[in-house]
């Protein structure tokens, strides 16, 4: 019980000081920004007086420690600014596109976790064999080819001339306008619309961007998949049970993945932070209303409150889900600690 407290602390501890350096760093980068966001608000033909009067009401004329304070404030209260792009708050305009980010990510967590896994143990059961080679080969190619290059040729192939797939967007034009998703998530929200045809249309939607994100996933988990199974597998009580007679199948199902589940649970949480990243491409290739289809337009409309905030929240869900990973390992395997 008191291991598990110390290490309830210790983990607080380092997240609370991980985030207050995500604080300063985001805040640092808005600083930095070329973009004067005084200048955007009151237009080239201000005043030098109407410039100043603004630039103090937004506190830009205060030492930077105060900025800061106001910075930390505000997002206490949950106030991200006004996006420029769209003229709502930058925390509305998160909440409406961060669940279809969450959506695509995990699915293709789901299936790049099967996939990738399923690998790794082909590869480890039979290791320097033809298999492996090709699990290898696999892995190196899905590593190396670039995301947004794969999203347009899965589009030209699946959808464009075979259409085994649909097509860019989230569902067909005839559910997009007609149903409600007050959840953002259109699987569920197709579903509970009982619209007929409404989920078999978003299913087809969300298959090919899931598989292409999965892609660029699935080479990592089987790497390290393999690296760690055959990291256990000359150790002592792997030797006895090869003497007992053990196959070398049940060898990797049986004795090897139990004790390599916390290396495969931290590969899995820092592969999902990545996919919410990678998912910026994905949904742009795919026209998919999510959070990287709205940082990449707040990018070409120089939008820094957009930016700032969706970068933020990216970043906060990467410092917790590591966190909560590494807590949880350490709690499952006392040697993590």
């Amino acid at each position: 019980m008191n291991r598990a407290l110390r290490l309830l602390f210790r983990g607080i501890a380092t997240l609370c000081v991980t985030l207050a350096a995500l604080l300063l760093l985001t805040f640092a980068l808005s600083s930095a920004s070329p973009i004067d966001a005084t200048l955007q608000m009151v237009g080239d033909q201000a005043s030098a007086s109407s410039y100043a009067e603004q630039r103090h009401r937004l506190g830009l004329d205060a030492p930077w420690h105060r900025q800061f304070a106001r910075y930390v404030e505000a997002l206490i209260h949950g106030d991200l600014g006004v996006s420029r792009s769209t003229g709502q708050t930058v925390g509305e305009d998160l909440r409406r596109v961060f669940p279809a980010t969450v959506e695509l990510a995990s699915i293709a967590m789901l299936f790049s976790t099967a996939i990738g896994i399923a690998m790794g143990l082909a590869s480890a059961w039979r290791p320097r064999g033809r298999l492996d080679a090709v699990v290898r080969c696999v892995s190196l190619i899905g590593n190396s080819l670039p995301i947004f290059w794969v999203g347009l040729l899965a589009l030209l192939i699946f959808y464009a001339r075979w259409h085994w797939a649909g097509g860019p967007g989230r569902i067909d034009d005839a559910y997009e306008y007609t149903m409600e998703m007050p959840t953002g998530l259109v699987l569920w929200d197709a579903w509970r619309s009982r619209l007929p045809g409404a989920l078999t249309s978003a299913l087809e939607h969300m298959v090919l961007p899931a598989l292409v994100l999965a892609l660029y996933a699935v080479g990592n988990i089987a790497r390290l998949t393999r690296a760690a199974l055959l990291g256990e597998a000359g150790k002592e009580y792997v030797t006895l049970a090869r003497a007992k007679g053990c196959g070398e199948l049940r060898i990797v199902t049986h004795h090897l993945l139990p004790n390599v589940v916390g290396v495969l649970f931290t590969t899995l949480a820092l592969t999902y932070t990545n996919l919410l990243e990678g998912a910026v491409l994905v949904e742009t290739v795919f026209a998919r209303p999510g959070l990287g289809r709205y940082l990449t337009t707040a990018l070409f409309a120089a939008d820094t409150p957009a930016i700032v905030g969706g970068t933020l929240l990216i970043g906060v869900c990467f410092v917790l889900i590591n966190g909560a990973t590494d807590l949880a390992v350490r709690v499952m395997d006392p040697r993590a600690s």
